[in-house]
């Protein structure tokens, strides 16, 4: 006869490194943000950076339950999804300093973060359009017999563009194995949701289509992490695709490092509520609940600001680009026939 409480007290540990696991990514992401904030304050850089402060719980949820060779497409606040899918962190410091170093050669900043080899293979400025080209490579992993899974990461605002939905229809139609994520924080630019909507219903928009859609808290990475997996698996054992909403709420402004208080509907107030739910403070109440001894909680906050850091001081110290590289990847410079060939 099974040990029925030795048997609950494996599920409590095993959920508790689980969480351990979940909370140090989000930790990494959050320490990578916050250094990058010192950075617009000394005024290091000065192109366009879009942080995703507050909803950490997302990528980390939903990239845990992935695997290596699972691709993700992100938007213009993709950080967190480039992190947590496990790809280089000094690669995008040195990117959004411009650097010959950075993991797009220092020419696309903060919004055009590509790791291939960990399977993050584009995030754009453009609202929804990576979204397509997710569904592209479901539709080449389902030709080609592949088990790799794609998820399409995009925000509230992003449901509002016409070729999500065709996306959706696409996918729903080919029973292709992608997620469909939708990060809704509530405020497309500086507009809220009730301001450009009649109902508060985003997981129902691939329904429609004959996308299955849920709701979850994005601020509960666990919720986060156990709905991704039951997608993903669904859509590993071809069953085709699930739209998940994920609320959840961004700290800062639309752009930048301000705190944006004035706009939109009730901002301020909207801010203090969500920073309640911060999911960092929640997973460290959890877990020195479940028994984690604070110090662990401490040693990996230590090691995430050492992390974030030294990828500062890598971008510091990587090469600036040659000013004549401007023109590279403009205009053809091999016979196009040829580049056909060798491909």
């Amino acid at each position: 006869m099974k040990d029925l409480a030795a048997s609950k007290t494996s599920v409590i540990m095993q959920s508790s490194e689980t969480l351990l696991e979940l909370r140090r990514t989000m930790v990494r992401i959050r320490a990578f943000e916050e250094e990058l904030v010192h950075v617009l304050e000394r005024g290091e850089i000065a192109l366009p950076v879009h942080l995703c402060i507050g909803q950490e719980a997302v990528p980390a949820g939903v990239c845990a339950a992935l695997e290596s060779s699972d691709i993700i497409w992100g938007a213009h606040r993709s950080h967190g999804h480039y992190i947590a899918k496990g790809a280089d962190p000094k690669a995008m410091m040195a990117e959004i300093f411009g650097r010959v170093e950075g993991c797009s050669g220092g020419r696309g900043g903060s919004m055009h973060l590509l790791a291939r080899e960990q399977g993050v293979l584009g995030t754009v400025p453009i609202v929804a359009a990576t979204v397509s080209l997710a569904v592209g490579s479901a539709l080449a992993a389902k030709l080609r017999k592949q088990r790799a899974v794609t998820v399409a990461f995009f925000g509230d605002g992003a449901v509002e563009e016409g070729q999500v939905h065709e996306s959706l229809n696409l996918a729903a139609l080919f029973r292709l194995p992608i997620v469909f994520i939708c990060e809704n924080n509530f405020l497309a630019t500086h507009m809220h949701l009730s301001e450009r909507r009649v109902h508060d219903n985003l997981y129902q928009a691939g329904e429609f289509h004959g996308v299955p859609g849920i709701r979850e808290d994005g601020n509960d990475v666990l919720a986060v992490y156990e709905a991704a997996t039951q997608a993903i698996e669904r859509a590993r054992n071809g069953n085709g695709p699930t739209f998940i909403e994920f609320r959840t709420y961004r700290w800062r402004g639309h752009v930048g490092k301000s705190f944006d208080l004035d706009v939109g509907l009730n901002r301020k107030d909207d801010l203090e509520e969500w920073m309640a739910k911060d999911p960092l403070k929640r997973t460290r109440l959890q877990l020195l609940e479940s028994g984690t001894p604070e110090v662990v909680l401490l040693a990996i906050e230590k090691a995430a600001r050492e992390e974030a850091a030294e990828a500062v001081c890598f971008a510091r110290t990587s090469r600036m680009p040659d000013p004549q590289r401007v023109i590279q990847h403009v205009f053809v410079e091999a016979n196009p026939r040829s580049i056909l060939c060798e491909n």
